[in-house]
Protein backbone atom coordinates (compact mmCIF):
# COMPACT_ATOMS: atom_id res chain seq x y z
CA UNK A 1 0.00 0.00 0.00
CA UNK A 2 1.31 3.68 -1.04
CA UNK A 3 -0.41 6.50 0.98
CA UNK A 4 -0.06 9.78 -0.47
CA UNK A 5 -0.22 12.87 1.69
CA UNK A 6 0.09 16.66 1.70
CA UNK A 7 2.64 18.43 3.59
CA UNK A 8 1.39 21.13 5.77
CA UNK A 9 1.97 24.44 5.47
CA UNK A 10 3.75 24.77 9.15
CA UNK A 11 6.99 22.93 9.88
CA UNK A 12 8.82 22.20 12.91
CA UNK A 13 12.29 23.90 12.81
CA UNK A 14 15.30 22.51 11.19
CA UNK A 15 17.64 19.48 13.35
CA UNK A 16 21.21 20.50 14.60
CA UNK A 17 22.09 16.95 13.18
CA UNK A 18 23.60 16.27 9.87
CA UNK A 19 22.98 18.84 6.73
CA UNK A 20 20.12 18.01 3.95
CA UNK A 21 22.34 15.17 1.45
CA UNK A 22 19.45 15.41 -1.85
CA UNK A 23 21.05 12.24 -2.93
CA UNK A 24 19.94 10.10 -0.15
CA UNK A 25 16.52 10.98 -0.13
CA UNK A 26 14.00 8.45 -1.69
CA UNK A 27 12.88 7.76 -5.17
CA UNK A 28 15.99 9.04 -6.61
CA UNK A 29 14.59 9.81 -10.52
CA UNK A 30 13.30 13.09 -8.81
CA UNK A 31 17.08 14.50 -7.50
CA UNK A 32 17.67 16.61 -10.68
CA UNK A 33 14.71 18.25 -10.36
CA UNK A 34 14.41 18.86 -7.10
CA UNK A 35 18.52 20.50 -7.33
CA UNK A 36 16.82 22.42 -9.66
CA UNK A 37 14.02 23.50 -7.43
CA UNK A 38 16.57 24.52 -4.38
CA UNK A 39 18.78 26.15 -6.64
CA UNK A 40 16.65 28.65 -7.43
CA UNK A 41 14.63 29.03 -4.49
CA UNK A 42 17.99 29.52 -2.23
CA UNK A 43 18.91 31.76 -4.92
CA UNK A 44 15.49 34.16 -4.81
CA UNK A 45 15.25 33.91 -0.96
CA UNK A 46 18.90 35.41 -0.72
CA UNK A 47 18.02 37.99 -3.12
CA UNK A 48 15.48 40.46 -2.91
CA UNK A 49 13.22 39.74 0.29
CA UNK A 50 10.15 41.74 -0.95
CA UNK A 51 10.43 39.96 -4.17
CA UNK A 52 11.01 36.44 -2.25
CA UNK A 53 7.61 37.26 -0.09
CA UNK A 54 5.74 38.09 -3.32
CA UNK A 55 6.50 34.93 -5.19
CA UNK A 56 6.12 32.66 -2.14
CA UNK A 57 3.01 34.24 -1.24
CA UNK A 58 3.83 34.73 2.41
CA UNK A 59 1.90 37.91 4.34
CA UNK A 60 3.85 39.73 6.21
CA UNK A 61 3.51 38.38 9.35
CA UNK A 62 5.41 35.25 7.66
CA UNK A 63 8.27 37.41 6.25
CA UNK A 64 10.56 35.01 8.68
CA UNK A 65 10.16 32.38 6.62
CA UNK A 66 12.13 33.51 4.11
CA UNK A 67 15.05 32.63 5.90
CA UNK A 68 14.57 29.09 5.72
CA UNK A 69 14.92 28.87 2.47
CA UNK A 70 18.28 31.02 2.69
CA UNK A 71 19.76 27.93 4.76
CA UNK A 72 18.69 24.84 3.19
CA UNK A 73 22.04 23.26 2.13
CA UNK A 74 23.23 24.43 5.77
CA UNK A 75 20.30 24.07 8.00
CA UNK A 76 20.06 20.26 10.01
CA UNK A 77 18.00 18.02 8.85
CA UNK A 78 15.32 15.47 10.62
CA UNK A 79 13.05 12.90 9.51
CA UNK A 80 9.97 14.16 7.34
CA UNK A 81 7.74 12.92 9.22
CA UNK A 82 9.32 15.36 12.26
CA UNK A 83 9.15 18.33 9.76
CA UNK A 84 5.41 17.79 8.74
CA UNK A 85 2.81 19.47 11.52
CA UNK A 86 -0.67 20.70 11.46
CA UNK A 87 -3.45 18.86 11.40
CA UNK A 88 -3.31 16.16 9.79
CA UNK A 89 0.05 15.24 11.11
CA UNK A 90 -1.37 15.51 14.78
CA UNK A 91 -3.51 13.08 14.10
CA UNK A 92 -1.48 10.25 12.51
CA UNK A 93 0.91 11.14 15.68
CA UNK A 94 3.90 8.98 14.11
CA UNK A 95 6.18 9.08 16.94
CA UNK A 96 3.88 7.41 18.83
CA UNK A 97 2.94 4.67 17.09
CA UNK A 98 4.92 1.20 17.99
CA UNK A 99 7.87 0.03 16.09
CA UNK A 100 6.06 -2.10 14.01
CA UNK A 101 3.33 0.73 12.75
CA UNK A 102 6.66 2.96 12.43
CA UNK A 103 8.01 0.41 9.88
CA UNK A 104 5.27 0.62 7.96
CA UNK A 105 4.61 4.03 7.90
CA UNK A 106 8.02 4.12 6.58
CA UNK A 107 7.49 1.60 4.11
CA UNK A 108 3.73 3.19 2.86
CA UNK A 109 3.97 7.10 3.41
CA UNK A 110 5.04 9.69 0.73
CA UNK A 111 4.14 13.38 1.44
CA UNK A 112 4.07 15.21 -1.74
CA UNK A 113 6.26 18.84 -1.33
CA UNK A 114 6.60 21.71 -3.82
CA UNK A 115 10.28 21.80 -3.11
CA UNK A 116 11.20 17.59 -2.81
CA UNK A 117 8.89 16.66 -5.31
CA UNK A 118 7.56 13.71 -3.01
CA UNK A 119 9.30 12.15 0.36
CA UNK A 120 8.95 9.32 2.56
CA UNK A 121 8.45 10.41 5.97
CA UNK A 122 12.21 8.63 6.97
CA UNK A 123 13.81 11.13 4.30
CA UNK A 124 15.77 13.43 6.48
CA UNK A 125 14.96 17.04 4.98
CA UNK A 126 15.39 20.88 6.95
CA UNK A 127 12.55 22.98 7.39
CA UNK A 128 11.36 25.19 4.39
CA UNK A 129 8.80 27.02 2.57
CA UNK A 130 7.78 26.14 -0.54
CA UNK A 131 4.15 25.31 -1.42
CA UNK A 132 3.30 23.60 -4.84
CA UNK A 133 1.30 26.68 -6.05
CA UNK A 134 4.32 27.95 -6.20
CA UNK A 135 5.55 29.81 -9.59
CA UNK A 136 9.81 30.52 -9.51
CA UNK A 137 10.84 33.04 -12.43
CA UNK A 138 13.27 30.54 -13.96
CA UNK A 139 11.66 27.28 -13.36
CA UNK A 140 7.77 28.72 -13.44
CA UNK A 141 4.82 26.25 -11.91
CA UNK A 142 6.02 23.92 -9.59
CA UNK A 143 3.19 21.88 -10.33
CA UNK A 144 4.00 21.51 -13.56
CA UNK A 145 7.58 21.45 -13.14
CA UNK A 146 7.19 18.14 -10.94
CA UNK A 147 4.47 16.07 -13.83
CA UNK A 148 7.34 15.00 -16.07
CA UNK A 149 9.80 13.46 -13.32
CA UNK A 150 6.99 12.33 -11.29
CA UNK A 151 5.05 10.32 -14.20
CA UNK A 152 8.53 7.93 -14.04
CA UNK A 153 9.06 7.98 -10.63
CA UNK A 154 5.78 7.04 -9.04
CA UNK A 155 4.18 4.27 -10.76
CA UNK A 156 7.65 2.58 -10.09
CA UNK A 157 7.26 3.64 -5.93
CA UNK A 158 3.33 2.45 -6.12
CA UNK A 159 4.18 -1.05 -7.35
CA UNK A 160 1.66 -3.38 -7.80
CA UNK A 161 -0.56 -2.72 -4.57
CA UNK A 162 -2.90 -0.26 -3.63
CA UNK A 163 -2.72 3.47 -3.47
CA UNK A 164 -4.60 5.62 -1.41
CA UNK A 165 -4.78 9.39 -2.52
CA UNK A 166 -5.30 11.51 0.29
CA UNK A 167 -3.82 14.54 -1.07
CA UNK A 168 -5.28 17.72 -1.53
CA UNK A 169 -6.03 19.59 -4.79
CA UNK A 170 -2.81 21.85 -4.73
CA UNK A 171 -0.83 18.36 -5.15
CA UNK A 172 -3.11 16.44 -7.14
CA UNK A 173 -1.84 18.23 -10.10
CA UNK A 174 2.00 17.06 -9.89
CA UNK A 175 1.29 13.52 -10.66
CA UNK A 176 -1.95 11.66 -11.37
CA UNK A 177 -2.56 7.84 -11.11
CA UNK A 178 -2.91 6.51 -14.92
CA UNK A 179 -4.22 3.43 -16.50
CA UNK A 180 -3.68 0.39 -14.30
CA UNK A 181 -2.51 2.06 -11.03
CA UNK A 182 -5.33 4.24 -11.79
CA UNK A 183 -7.79 1.21 -11.17
CA UNK A 184 -6.24 0.22 -7.61
CA UNK A 185 -5.70 3.83 -6.52
CA UNK A 186 -8.97 4.45 -4.14
CA UNK A 187 -9.45 8.74 -2.87
CA UNK A 188 -10.90 9.36 0.05
CA UNK A 189 -13.59 12.61 1.15
CA UNK A 190 -14.69 13.18 5.03
CA UNK A 191 -18.25 13.64 5.21
CA UNK A 192 -20.46 15.46 7.80
CA UNK A 193 -22.70 12.44 7.58
CA UNK A 194 -26.02 14.66 9.24
CA UNK A 195 -25.12 17.05 5.99
CA UNK A 196 -23.05 15.52 3.32
CA UNK A 197 -20.53 18.77 3.23
CA UNK A 198 -16.54 18.74 3.29
CA UNK A 199 -15.54 20.58 6.20
CA UNK A 200 -11.83 21.46 6.04
CA UNK A 201 -9.90 21.00 9.82
CA UNK A 202 -12.14 17.58 10.49
CA UNK A 203 -10.93 16.50 6.90
CA UNK A 204 -7.91 16.65 7.77
CA UNK A 205 -7.81 14.87 11.31
CA UNK A 206 -10.10 12.23 9.99
CA UNK A 207 -8.16 11.37 7.23
CA UNK A 208 -5.14 11.79 9.50
CA UNK A 209 -6.75 9.25 11.99
CA UNK A 210 -7.46 6.83 9.02
CA UNK A 211 -3.68 6.62 8.43
CA UNK A 212 -3.01 6.01 11.79
CA UNK A 213 -5.57 3.26 12.12
CA UNK A 214 -4.26 1.34 8.83
CA UNK A 215 -0.85 1.75 10.26
CA UNK A 216 -1.51 0.57 13.98
CA UNK A 217 -3.77 -2.31 12.90
CA UNK A 218 -0.96 -3.62 10.01
CA UNK A 219 -3.72 -3.30 7.67
CA UNK A 220 -2.63 -4.25 3.94
CA UNK A 221 -5.33 -4.08 1.41
CA UNK A 222 -4.38 -4.49 -2.22
CA UNK A 223 -6.91 -3.28 -3.76
CA UNK A 224 -9.56 -0.58 -3.13
CA UNK A 225 -12.73 -3.03 -2.46
CA UNK A 226 -10.12 -4.43 0.27
CA UNK A 227 -9.43 -1.16 1.57
CA UNK A 228 -13.40 -0.62 2.23
CA UNK A 229 -13.75 -3.49 3.83
CA UNK A 230 -10.55 -2.42 6.49
CA UNK A 231 -11.75 0.75 7.12
CA UNK A 232 -14.88 -0.78 7.87
CA UNK A 233 -13.87 -3.34 10.25
CA UNK A 234 -11.67 -0.67 11.77
CA UNK A 235 -15.10 1.51 12.59
CA UNK A 236 -15.50 3.78 10.22
CA UNK A 237 -18.78 4.31 8.12
CA UNK A 238 -17.47 4.37 4.01
CA UNK A 239 -19.64 4.60 1.28
CA UNK A 240 -17.88 3.78 -2.36
CA UNK A 241 -18.54 4.63 -5.71
CA UNK A 242 -16.29 1.99 -7.66
CA UNK A 243 -14.81 3.35 -11.20
CA UNK A 244 -17.64 4.34 -13.87
CA UNK A 245 -14.60 3.21 -16.64
CA UNK A 246 -11.51 1.36 -16.60
CA UNK A 247 -8.51 3.81 -15.72
CA UNK A 248 -10.15 5.59 -13.20
CA UNK A 249 -9.89 6.02 -9.57
CA UNK A 250 -12.12 4.63 -6.52
CA UNK A 251 -13.99 6.82 -5.04
CA UNK A 252 -14.40 6.47 -0.93
CA UNK A 253 -16.16 8.72 0.87
CA UNK A 254 -15.84 8.69 5.25
CA UNK A 255 -18.84 10.10 6.88
CA UNK A 256 -18.08 11.31 10.27
CA UNK A 257 -21.01 12.33 13.16
CA UNK A 258 -18.90 14.98 15.10
CA UNK A 259 -16.86 17.90 13.63
CA UNK A 260 -13.99 18.06 15.73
Amino acid sequence: MLVLLPPSEGKAPSGRGTALKLESLSLPGLTEARQAVLDELAELCAGDEEKAREVLGLSEGLRGEIAKNTALRTSGARPAGEIYTGVLYDALDLASLDTAAKRRAGRSLLVFSGLWGAVRVTDRIPSYRCSMGVRLPGLGALGAHWRTPMAAALPEAAGDGLVLDLRSSAYTGAWKPKGEVAGRTATVRVLHAPTRKVVSHFNKATKGRIVRSLLAAGAAPAHPAELVEALRDLGYEVEVSPPARAGTAWALDVLVNEVH
